[in-house]
């Protein structure tokens, strides 16, 4: 048996490419950036053209934009909200969920082979705005600071113990839904990314680089495929979950007063 090549491991290098375009200004871009920029857009022009000249009975794209956002209205929204409230937080919930859901699918999309959401910036901003919109739920409803004290303050518990429960609740309230959106979703892309790289980069060494491993090869190759589809399933899951949970947060502080 001989070498060759060399096998390389994964590393995070991936992640922060070299810049491509307006580069030593604020607004320049990588390759991450762009395919984040090139998802949105297509996500954008997917819905423009298919709901520009919508028809009382759908079909062909209108029809697969309208059962997308229907997903989105009937098993997140109306689900979680309700259909009185649910209405005013529609597109919002909807535009996350198809942000999400097109900006993890670059990661097993030939030639793009990577998730803008394994990086930091886009889960953190799409938090924020998650963040944005429950606050604003519950101040709309009580005002800001009625909103506040609902959400952390439980009732019927002895004054000794709000000095305990407050920080908590207001910790776990209003600090770590936004961290927790954040880094489940850029750590799910992050480690889907790394271990899709290993398993083909595994596959390549055995079948061109290692003689005589061709018959291990073929086991990395099969492992590669059925992890692509499980990774699949993961895109869909964390853009669903994501959405998900920020209806819960905007239910929750509609009803802070039943805390």
């Amino acid at each position: 048996m001989a070498f060759k090549g060399e096998f390389h491991a994964p590393t995070l290098d991936d992640f922060f490419p070299e810049t491509v375009l307006f580069g030593g200004t604020p607004f320049e871009l990588d390759r991450l950036m762009l395919i984040r920029l090139l998802m949105t857009v297509l996500v954008a022009l997917f819905f423009f053209f298919a709901l520009r000249g919508a028809k009382i009975v759908p079909r062909g794209v209108q029809n697969v934009a309208e059962i997308a956002i229907d997903f989105v209205r009937v098993n997140i929204v109306e689900e979680i909200i309700g259909k009185k409230e649910g209405y005013r937080f529609l597109p919002i919930v909807a535009t996350i969920f198809f942000i999400v859901l097109a900006s993890n699918l670059p990661s097993v999309i030939p030639f793009l082979n990577i998730s803008p959401n394994a990086r930091i910036g886009m889960p953190l901003v799409l938090a924020v705005i998650a963040y944005i919109a429950f606050v604003y739920a519950g101040a709309k409803k009580y005002g800001f600071f009625s909103f506040i004290g609902k959400s952390i303050v439980v009732p019927n518990l002895p004054l000794p113990m709000h000095f305990l429960v407050v920080p908590i609740e207001f910790f776990s309230t209003f600090v770590l839904r936004p961290a927790t959106l954040t880094i489940r979703l850029m750590a799910n892309m992050l480690a889907g990314h790394i271990m899709l790289v290993l398993l083909f980069s595994a596959t390549n060494f055995f079948f061109w680089q290692f003689n005589g491993w061709s018959a291990v090869g073929a086991v990395t190759f099969v492992v590669s495929i059925a992890f692509m589809l499980f990774e699949l399933l993961v895109i869909f899951l964390q853009a669903y979950i994501f959405a998900l949970l920020t209806a819960v947060y905007i239910e929750q502080a509609i009803h802070a007063d039943s805390h």
